[in-house]
């Protein structure tokens, strides 16, 4: 089978697996947000269409200053993270780049088409000493979803004042095993990222953030295309993003149901790696024959094959609502009894 660099797509996957592509498809291999978002959003589709949107995206760039703890002036709006990560890679291009492992495989995409050099790492503490590079993480980690504290993150940026830290917290809104403090430090060799798309469950419309020190997010805003933020889009995330409710109901899900499907999942005799994220790590001997299984029951997750350090000996899993995960546990269930799992 030949399988995608991403989750999202499924029908892609179908096609690759030589299935059919079914009604109803319960998509567990993207890692976006499963708690309601609050109703009654009605888009200007005229400007939106019609309009040329704001490229500074003045209005939400304040209304994420709210929600991010941080100034107005260190806050970047992007056509999601993504569009981000590249515009950072042509900017660190001229240094050595380390990226730990593992992790999201844009960051090296990106660089490798900058004609970077890049390096991984599996510590954070190679990264001491390494003068002039720039270091890729995620945090918590896609796809372990292990947390490291951001107090260590600081601490090693400020003992590496020429080493540039890109970290990106796409999921830290997700973190439900601890309370984070609100407001990011502003640190002049550090880029923190942030994706609208997964907490906001924006995909489709494509918005991200990062919140850098004034001068870089000047340097990496002269890189980035006049209005490559939608209309559409800046309305739709200013609209979510006023939710004041969500991410406290997004913790208190997450930090009930990430349990009871993980322990469903070890009961039926799978190893479940520990996360603080929506989503997790199943150690499989044969994800192949687990994905395609699944497939077959409307059911997609996740393979690590382009993982650093996995390479296909897990797949990974985002819960969902609490019925599409009880669908996801009786087909684990019942794959365990048919193939065994250990």
């Amino acid at each position: 089978m030949e399988f995608r660099a991403h989750g999202a797509n499924p029908e892609k996957l179908y096609a690759a697996a030589g299935l059919p592509t079914p009604a109803k498809i319960y998509d567990f291999s993207t890692n976006t947000n499963a708690v309601p978002q609050r109703g009654g959003f009605v888009p200007d589709l005229r400007a939106a269409l019609e309009d040329y949107p704001d490229g500074d995206c003045l209005v939400l760039r304040e209304a994420l200053a709210r929600e991010f703890g941080a100034p107005a002036k260190n806050i970047l709006v992007s056509s999601g993270s993504n569009e981000a990560i590249y515009i950072i890679a042509s900017y660190a291009a001229a240094r050595e780049n380390l990226i730990l492992q593992p992790v999201y495989g844009e960051y090296k995409k990106a660089l490798d088409g900058y004609g970077a050099r890049t390096r991984n790492i599996f510590s954070l503490a190679e990264a001491e000493g390494a003068r002039g590079a720039a270091v890729w993480l995620c945090n918590p980690c896609n796809p372990t979803g292990a947390l490291i504290p951001g107090a260590e993150l600081d601490a090693a940026a400020e003992r590496n004042p020429e080493t540039l830290f890109i970290i990106d917290e796409a999921y830290l809104d997700f973190v439900w095993t601890e309370e984070l403090p609100r407001a990011p430090k502003i640190l002049p060799n550090v880029v923190r990222l942030r994706s609208l798309t997964k907490i906001y469950d924006l995909c489709g419309a494509r918005a991200g953030a990062l919140v850098a020190h004034e001068d870089i997010v000047k340097k990496i805003n002269a890189r980035r295309p006049e209005w490559s933020v939608s209309g559409l889009a800046q309305q739709a995330a200013l609209w979510r993003a006023g939710d004041e409710t969500l991410k406290s109901r997004t913790r208190d899900y997450y930090a009930r149901e990430i349990p009871r499907l993980t322990a469903a999942l070890r009961d039926a005799g799978y190893s479940v790696r520990p996360t603080c994220a929506n989503f997790f790590l199943v150690e499989t001997p044969d994800d192949e024959g687990f994905i395609r299984f699944m497939l077959e029951r409307g059911i997609v997750v996740r393979h690590t094959r382009n993982f650093a350090g996995l390479d296909g000996k897990f797949v990974r899993i985002a819960a969902r609502t609490k019925d599409e995960d009880d669908l996801l546990i009786e087909a684990a269930r019942e794959y365990a009894n048919a193939r065994g799992v250990k």
